[in-house]
C-alpha cells in the first residue's frame, strides 16, 4: 500500500494543485516501512492526479481541492483523505490508526482563503493518540485549505463561540474517573492546533473551546455521548479463525489492523478467543468512558 500527502517542510500543502512534492509512504501491515519525496515537477493539478496514479499510490492525503480534482482522483483508483492539517508523518499515522476522517472536497470558486478541516476526535489512549497531531487529530493541524485551482472553502462550522471558525491552539490533560491519565499535550511540548467547530475534536471538547479566553484554564466532565459514543454492537464480530489468515497467532486484548473492502486499514481490539473463532471490536478505544479534561486556550488565530 502506497500512501502519498501533499508536502511542504514537513507539513501538509494545503493547495493540492499547487503542490511541489509529495512524500510518498510505503506501508505494510499498517506501518510506515519506507518514505521519500517526489516532486510534481510543475504540473499543474488537472496532471497530478496521472502523476499519483503513474507512481501507484492508493491513498492521497492533502488539505483543500476542488470537486474537479477530487474526480479525477477517485476515477484514478487513488482514495482521497481531504482537509489534513499539520505535519504529514502524523497525518499519514493519524490515517492508519483509523482517525483520520476526510472532509471531501471542500473547495468552490469564490476565491477567499479559509481552512481546511478533519480529522479524529480527540486524542486516543495508546497508540491511538490524537488525530491530526492527530486527536494529533486527532488532532492537530495548521490551517488555510485551499485548492490549487485557486479558492479555498472554509470548513463547515458546527458550533456557535466566540471562537468558532477560528484556528486555535489549547494544551490539555486528558484523564479517567480514577485519575489515570491517558492523554497530555503537555508530556508532548506542544500544543494542539485545530479549527475550532470544525468538527475536529470530539463535541465536548470543542464546545468547551468555543467560548474560552486565551489564558483561561478549565476542567470538563464529558459523558460519553460528548465524547467517543457508546459502544456500537454491529461493531462487533465473531468469525472463524481460519477465515482471517494470522489470527491464530492473535491475543485477547491485543489491538490490529484489518482492511476495509476499499482497502483501508482500521483498527480493531480482540475481545474473545477460543479454538475456533475469534471475536474483534471495532468501536473507538474510548467508546462508553466518561472523560475529563483540563483545557488551558494558548492561541487564537
Amino acid at each position: 500500500m502506497k500512501i502519498a500527502a501533499t508536502y511542504d517542510n514537513g507539513n501538509i500543502f494545503q493547495h493540492f494543485g499547487r503542490t511541489e512534492n509529495f512524500k510518498v509512504y510505503d506501508v505494510e501491515d499498517g506501518k510506515v516501512v519506507s518514505s521519500q519525496v517526489i516532486g510534481s515537477n510543475g504540473i499543474g493539478h488537472g496532471a497530478l492526479a496521472g502523476l499519483l496514479a503513474d507512481n501507484t499510490i492508493d491513498v492521497l492525503i492533502c488539505g483543500g481541492l476542488g470537486g474537479g480534482a477530487m474526480n479525477a482522483l477517485t476515477q484514478a483508483g487513488i482514495t482521497v483523505i481531504a482537509g489534513a492539517q499539520g505535519s504529514a508523518d502524523e497525518a499519514v499515522d493519524a490515517y492508519l490508526r483509523g482517525e483520520l476522517v476526510s472532509s471531501g472536497a471542500n473547495c468552490d470558486h469564490h476565491h477567499h482563503h479559509g481552512e481546511g478541516e478533519e480529522c479524529c476526535g480527540h486524542h486516543g489512549e495508546g497508540e491511538e493518540g490524537c488525530c491530526g497531531h492527530g486527536e494529533g487529530e486527532e488532532e492537530g493541524c495548521s490551517s488555510e485549505g485551499c485548492c490549487g485551482g485557486g479558492c479555498g472553502a472554509g470548513p463547515q462550522i458546527l458550533l456557535e463561540g466566540r471562537n468558532a471558525g477560528k484556528n486555535v491552539k489549547v494544551h490539555y490533560r486528558g484523564t479517567f474517573n480514577d485519575g489515570t491519565q491517558f492523554d497530555s499535550s503537555y508530556d508532548r511540548g506542544e500544543p494542539l492546533e485545530f479549527i475550532c467547530g470544525a468538527g475536529m475534536m470530539i463535541r465536548g471538547f470543542d464546545q468547551a473551546v468555543a467560548d474560552m479566553e486565551i489564558g483561561q484554564t478549565v476542567d470538563i466532565h464529558l459523558m460519553p455521548e460528548e465524547a467517543y459514543g457508546m459502544p456500537d454492537p454491529n461493531q462487533i464480530v465473531t468469525i472463524e479463525i481460519g477465515q482471517l489468515p494470522g489470527s491464530e497467532d492473535l491475543s485477547v486484548g491485543q489491538r490490529v489492523f484489518l482492511r476495509s473492502v476499499t482497502g483501508q486499514p482500521f483498527p480493531v481490539t480482540v475481545t474473545a478467543k477460543d479454538e475456533a473463532t475469534i471475536t474483534l471490536d471495532a468501536n473507538h478505544e474510548m467508546a462508553g468512558k466518561e472523560l475529563n479534561f483540563r483545557i488551558e486556550l494558548v492561541e487564537v488565530q
